[in-house]
């Protein structure tokens, strides 16, 4: 019923507890495919040894790519009705997998989203694909990585992992929750993020690791990624921008706290954009006064 995609790349030291997680799941009908995406640890071999004892384990080896190019390389391989995914350095309840099932079976969704630890909330939203979107985009209640969900199949027919992008799963996760009718959400965790400074978004919490070609690359799926919403939602456009803008003075405010060393150009590009854009973002419904503190301090003096 449910196909369990993991890619993994050099994680002997972390690979072994989200295996015996999942093997581990109450839910026992799925199948597990592992992804080693060309690893020069013993990553490939953990796993093959898990495999040789459970036959639900797939082990595909595969030359190094990108982490879409990985992902991809598990959805072409599954034959599940439902899709979940796990990272090979993370860790979940053993409920996880029959608590993502039973949310998205019993409220018909065609998307069902759990809370990690960072984000526990016994609290329940049946959402059309709007909706959803907003509460993404918000990042209080879930975030745009693939763990803490599960997809029916179907909407994977038309939509795959950007195999460009370190950071395919920011414009990914919103063509995929409007690609659906109903989106169930519990926000009860399930799921728990390890952080460490070899994830690859390690900066977010460890900002000293931000450097100027990590910071271009998310402006640029940043921007792709508005510019994609607002052609399929053009009555949101405010909304939309806004959230663009919130991340830009989040960047701006981090780049002079830490005294992140970051190109001239793209500081100053930052700057230039939230000065053109500064009355509409300050009136934004959804501006918080933080931010216009942060506008006041970096941009507008």
């Amino acid at each position: 019923m449910i196909s369990v995609i993991m890619l993994t790349y050099n994680r002997e030291k972390y690979l072994s507890q989200m295996i015996e997680c999942i093997l581990n799941q109450t839910y026992t009908d799925f199948e597990f495919i592992i992804v080693d995406n060309g690893s020069s640890d013993r990553s490939a071999e953990i796993a093959e040894s898990y495999a040789i004892k459970d036959n639900r384990i797939r082990l595909i080896k595969r030359d190094r790519g990108t982490i879409g190019a990985g992902r991809n390389t598990g959805l072409d391989a599954a034959k599940g009705d439902y899709i979940a995914f796990v990272d090979d350095d993370d860790i979940c309840t053993p409920d996880y997998l029959l608590f993502l099932y039973n949310l998205i079976v019993e409220n018909n969704a065609d998307i069902s989203i759990c809370g990690a630890t960072w984000s526990d909330k016994d609290e329940k939203r049946i959402m059309t694909s709007e909706e959803a979107l907003l509460l993404l985009l918000m990042r209080k209640h879930y975030n745009v990585a693939f763990p803490t969900k599960m997809f029916r199949r179907k909407l994977f027919d038309n939509l795959r992992f950007d195999e460009n992008s370190k950071y395919d799963d920011i414009y990914l996760m919103p063509k995929m929750l409007a690609s659906a009718e109903r989106v169930a959400y519990h926000g009860l965790s399930k799921y728990e993020f390890v952080r460490h400074e070899t994830n690859n978004s390690a900066w977010t919490q460890h900002h000293e690791l931000l450097d100027n070609a990590t910071l271009c690359e998310y402006l640029r799926v940043y921007d792709d990624r508005t510019k994609w919403l607002i052609e399929k939602y053009p009555d949101k456009t405010a909304d939309w921008n806004y959230f663009n803008w919130s991340f830009m003075i989040s960047m701006v405010e981090k780049i002079n706290r830490y005294k992140l060393t970051v190109s001239y150009e793209t500081k100053n590009h930052l700057i230039k954009l939230l000065k053109l854009n500064a009355e509409e973002f300050l009136n934004s419904i959804h501006t918080q006064e933080f931010e216009r503190t942060w506008m006041k301090d970096y941009i507008l003096t």
